[in-house]
């Protein structure tokens, strides 16, 4: 039986996207944490997948082995509930190809606006080491686009108990009660409660 290298929990993370928005709030995420995210430098290799825990995993896993160092890749979703779930795992490409304004044509005239956004963060810490962490929080979609901030689906959601579309949050707020904060404070509390 081979023994096993004993891993340390890391100082850094490297976080495998192309996406400046995405690295920014992750960096914050991790300051609050005293742990460092770097950009890994490598192309995101994406599956085509229903499930994003399945995406985020498969980038993660040749992102790590490319680089060999603690690494992490988060493939995240805007699900609307009266598209049954649309778009879903594709809301990447559909936001390159349609856009903000492309979704709120499609949701003309439709009286039920609730939407999700789920998260997915993989994170890999050796070959041996692979987790999992979701996130999700819930809201609507609002009649128009709405700020500057964020990136993405952002100027046109409105998480629950807010009247504000994450667009219209700094990170800072954002990063309070989005779906990626917690995902990625799971994968905190995980780190901090299991040895290595």
């Amino acid at each position: 039986m081979l023994k096993r290298d004993v891993l340390r929990k890391p100082k850094t993370l490297y976080l495998l996207t192309n996406n400046d928005g995405k690295l920014r709030e992750f960096r914050e995420l991790g300051a609050s944490h005293s742990l460092k995210i770097a950009k890994a430098g490598l192309e995101k290799l994406e599956i085509q997948s229903s499930s994003l825990e399945e995406i985020a995993t498969y980038a993660a896993l040749t992102g790590y082995l490319s680089l060999r160092k603690p690494l992490l890749a988060e493939d995240a979703g805007l699900f609307i509930q009266s598209l049954n779930g649309f778009p879903g795992p594709y809301s990447s490409y559909v936001f390159k190809t349609l856009g903000n304004e492309g979704i709120l044509r499609i949701m003309d005239g439709m009286n039920l606006r609730r939407a999700c956004f789920r998260s997915a963060i993989s994170l890999v810490l050796d070959i041996q080491t692979i987790k999992v962490f979701t996130g999700e929080i819930c809201g609507s979609i609002s009649n128009k686009v709405r700020g500057k901030s964020g990136f993405g689906f952002d100027p046109i959601f409105i998480p629950e108990g807010y009247t504000r579309t994450f667009a219209e949050m700094s990170v800072k707020e954002k990063n309070k009660i989005s779906h990626r904060a917690k995902a990625f404070n799971s994968m905190m509390e995980w780190l901090e409660n299991n040895s290595f």
